[in-house]
């Protein structure tokens, strides 16, 4: 299964920091990571073809931000395809006890992306994708990490359970990195847990263009 892109279409990429990469600063308007090299991807693959592609990731962002932002970053867009990731700092927020942490639970989790999806299948006509939240991480001790590898099962069920209920696309991209992690040191793909470097944003690229290619 996959997507046919057409001339004229629209993609819109929303997330938090992973998606962002530097789109408000100094890599304006798609940033320095995966999005930019699925544009790559695009423009070198369909270069008959005129696509339109849009990156709305803020860094630091969680759910509660996508929900308060959704009309006018999305919606208001009108895109003929929808990539969403997120889930990361609503985990951190938990394990961390943050301010607001009670927010960020999976309960709260599934809320609101059942509603940013719900509100999107009503208002648009695009074809969604999600993405898991991953963590890029063998370590399983009881150390911080080890705990967000625990935590992050919850919200990857929770991403896969509504993906079924709307029927999107899922890219299932945590056990993606945990299978490349049998081979590689997590360093390969990123420098800390969260934040690919770009290999890994071109492996998360990779798996979106998997969707498009025909």
């Amino acid at each position: 299964m996959g997507f046919e892109i057409k001339d004229g279409q629209k993609i819109l990429f929303i997330g938090d920091s992973i998606t962002d990469c530097g789109r408000r600063d100094q890599f304006r308007s798609l940033g320095n990571g995966y999005v930019k090299f699925f544009y790559d991807m695009m423009i070198t693959n369909f270069p008959e073809r005129k696509i339109e592609i849009v990156n709305k990731g803020i860094s630091g962002n969680t759910i509660l931000d996508l929900v308060n932002r959704w009309e006018d970053d999305v919606i208001y867009q009108k895109s003929d395809f929808l990539s969403i990731l997120i889930g990361i700092n609503d985990i951190h927020r938990v394990l961390r006890k943050d301010e607001m942490w009670p927010e960020f639970t999976p309960e709260n989790y599934r809320k609101r992306y059942d509603y940013i999806l719900k509100r999107t299948t009503e208002k648009l006509n695009c074809k969604i994708i999600l993405i898991e939240p991953f963590y890029i991480s063998k370590d399983m001790t009881d150390s911080f990490r080890g705990k967000v590898l625990k935590e992050i099962e919850e919200y990857i069920e929770i991403v896969a359970q509504m993906s079924k209920k709307y029927e999107t696309y899922h890219i299932k991209m945590h056990r993606i990195f945990q299978k490349y992690l049998e081979y590689f040191e997590p360093e390969v793909f990123a420098p800390e847990p969260v934040h690919p470097n770009s290999t890994g944003h071109f492996l998360i690229a990779n798996e979106i263009f998997k969707l498009f290619k025909k």
